[in-house]
């Protein structure tokens, strides 16, 4: 397991951090040593983690470092903390944890909409690790288009009875609390959609297959159904009707997030090819020696010394509270799809090698795939930017 700070595959000082955060990272990477390291391939072997990890997080304070001391949290608010931890484990291959999802994605929904009463009673076992969590938006029949799904919540009496089903959902089998979009008013339009949050026990509420996918082996990703789940009404979270505004302010955290881990990737991927070319031989010289890999190389340290300049800014910019839904799309799409041309020419400089799964090449390339696809596609991501430009 190798740390991200590479002097040859990133042409670029860092000033994001301070010396605080620099201790965090230390941590943490003592913590992926110790806990996850020796474990890891196993769990891509099963298709999931072991929940004893989720509490070691939580003991060592890697889960809700921005939820409130009051509630179990770190108490403080820096995306900054929440990027060490999704870089680390991205250098380190370790794709199987869905820390990010748990911090990144749900935490701010939790912390934004909760009422008080919510916030005592999910928000300490989030921080703990007792309670994983998940966010269910996508539908067989919906994707990016969350004004085409179908999952429907009625209002009955003092709460809610829940029916529909949803796909792709990362935490999905060892989530507790799922926070589940639906639609609880069709003639509302975009007006018509609530968040509900479902606890593991409902009844009704039921986890299909584990999906099995080509990358990213180890983070399990399932299938939910919901059956006439009656959910009480004080598990809707925020107002009602309010559901896609608040998906829509959540995204751009979620989005830079995903640029966060595409930008790791990318210095790890690019520093154990450096690695690699300059061990193996052809013709009696190192790969590495060739024109043709020098120039490739040149090209791929250059692009991903672009993203790293521009994620690191994006995040400054988060922090500052100042960071737009177009600048997320825009790191998003770019660092996602620069991740994914990296990883193919990088498989490339390994021959043969490269298409095994014994080299981390292999994992990379299959993990780096999905990045272009979650969390809003490459071409939604277009469409955010290009309106904006054209109104």
């Amino acid at each position: 397991m190798s740390g991200i700070d590479t002097g040859r595959a990133v042409f670029y000082d860092r000033t994001l951090f301070e010396p605080e955060h620099e201790m965090f990272r230390d941590s943490y990477r003592t913590f992926l040593k110790r806990s996850v390291a020796p474990y890891h391939q196993q769990w891509e072997i099963d298709g999931i983690v072991d929940r004893g990890v989720w509490l070691e997080a939580g003991k060592q304070g890697f889960l809700g470092m921005g939820v409130p001391e009051e509630h179990g949290g770190g108490g403080v608010a820096d995306f900054r903390y929440n990027a060490i931890v999704t870089e680390e484990t991205t250098a380190a291959g370790f794709s199987g944890l869905g820390f990010a999802l748990h911090n990144d994605m749900v935490a701010p929904y939790l912390l934004r909409l909760a009422t008080a009463e919510q916030k005592q009673r999910w928000l300490p076992r989030f921080c703990s690790g007792e309670c994983i969590t998940a966010l269910a938006m996508t539908e067989p029949g919906a994707g990016s288009d969350l004004q085409g799904i179908r999952t429907r919540a009625v209002r009955d009496g003092d709460g809610w009875v829940l029916n529909g089903s949803k796909t792709f959902i990362t935490n999905g089998i060892n989530a507790d609390l799922v926070i589940v979009f639906a639609q609880t008013d069709p003639d509302k339009g975009s007006m018509g959609y609530s968040l509900l949050v479902v606890e593991r026990g409902m009844a009704g509420f039921e986890r299909g297959r584990r999906l099995d996918k080509i990358g990213m082996t180890g983070q399990d990703t399932a299938e939910l159904s919901f059956t006439d789940v009656r959910v009480p009404a004080e598990n809707l979270l925020g107002k009602v009707g309010k559901g896609l505004l608040y998906l829509m302010q959540n995204l751009p955290q979620e989005r830079l997030s995903i640029a966060v881990m595409s930008a790791a990737a990318m210095a790890a991927t690019l520093e154990s090819t450096l690695e690699y070319v300059q061990q193996r031989k052809a013709f009696g010289r190192p790969i590495g020696s060739f024109q043709n890999s020098r120039f490739v190389l040149a090209e791929l340290a250059t692009e991903a010394t672009a993203i790293r300049i521009m994620v690191d800014e994006f995040v400054r910019l988060h922090d500052a509270g100042k960071l737009t839904a177009e600048q997320a799309a825009m790191a998003k799409w770019f660092a996602t799809e620069a991740f994914v041309r990296l990883a193919d020419r990088c498989l490339q400089l390994h021959g043969g090698y490269g298409y095994m799964r014994e080299y981390p090449i292999a994992k990379s390339y299959l993990d780096a795939r999905v990045q272009t696809i979650y969390g809003g596609t490459t071409e939604i991501m277009k469409e955010i930017i290009g309106r904006r430009l054209c109104t």
